[in-house]
């Protein structure tokens, strides 16, 4: 999980990154195959997904950040195109907050 970070630092100071990049530099950097590297790639995200799973849970990856769960409440807001009020439903989010080293 770390090597997956390492890379994902480093390509990320450079600009946008698509899935497929990230997962040939890893497999380049890490000598492994690409197949191999998906296979990592995939289980890093299942491992963040599930320590999510609870409201207001939260993943921590030293060095890197940590991603929060956390609930949005039900609020009002206004039709762009009418002006009519409407009722925005609560809903979960993740949000991320960079260590200090990443930043």
């Amino acid at each position: 999980m770390l090597v997956i970070l390492h890379f994902t630092f480093n390509l990320l100071k450079g600009g946008l990154i698509t899935k497929a990049e990230l997962i040939e530099k890893m497999a380049k950097d890490a000598g492994i195959t690409k197949v191999a590297a998906g296979k990592a790639y995939e289980s890093f995200l299942d491992g963040v997904k599930g320590g999510l799973k609870k409201r207001d849970s939260r993943v921590t990856l030293v060095g890197f950040g940590t991603f929060k769960k956390v609930y949005r409440k039900t609020r009002s807001g206004r039709n762009p195109q009418t002006g009519e009020e409407i009722k925005i439903k609560g809903r979960n989010a993740v949000t991320f907050k960079a260590s200090k080293n990443l930043a």
